[in-house]
């Protein structure tokens, strides 16, 4: 079984690019912190993650240079032949799937429109006026 699960910061902005048939791909680094004890000092290990299609779309339109994610995903390793003729090996995550953690960024691009917000805004704050106060609740 090849299965990934990631949870980190990204270290740059998502890149999106095109390929020559229209499919999108998106492509950034995630630092993700190691355990530490108290003797050691905290460090991080690097990751390369691309996304493939609406998920690269979904990765550029809302995430940011350190936006918390949760990545899972699959780890390939590909190979191309370099400029000086010597072959280069690259390890990757391939995300299936990316789950926004923590608070968004205030300069993350908005994909969202205001109506939407709005309206999620409007239905947490009216959870709970449908009972009466002067009712019992059940349990």
């Amino acid at each position: 079984m090849n299965k990934v699960i990631l949870a980190g910061r990204l270290a740059v902005d998502p890149e999106v690019r095109y390929t020559q048939s229209g499919k999108a791909v998106a492509s950034f680094r995630l630092a993700v912190n190691r355990r530490f004890s108290r003797e050691e000092e905290n460090t991080a290990d690097f990751f390369s993650i691309v996304a493939w299609q609406k998920l690269a779309e979904i990765c550029g339109n809302n995430l940011v240079k350190g936006s918390q994610v949760l990545i899972e995903g699959r780890l390939q390793v590909r190979s191309y032949d370099a400029q000086d003729g010597s072959k280069r090996y690259v390890t990757e995550v391939i995300a299936n799937e990316v789950e926004f953690m923590g608070s968004r960024p205030a300069h993350a691009g908005n994909d969202y429109s205001n109506s939407a917000q709005s309206a999620d805004n409007s239905s947490a704050n009216s959870f709970g006026s449908e009972l009466p106060p002067d009712e019992e609740i059940p349990f």
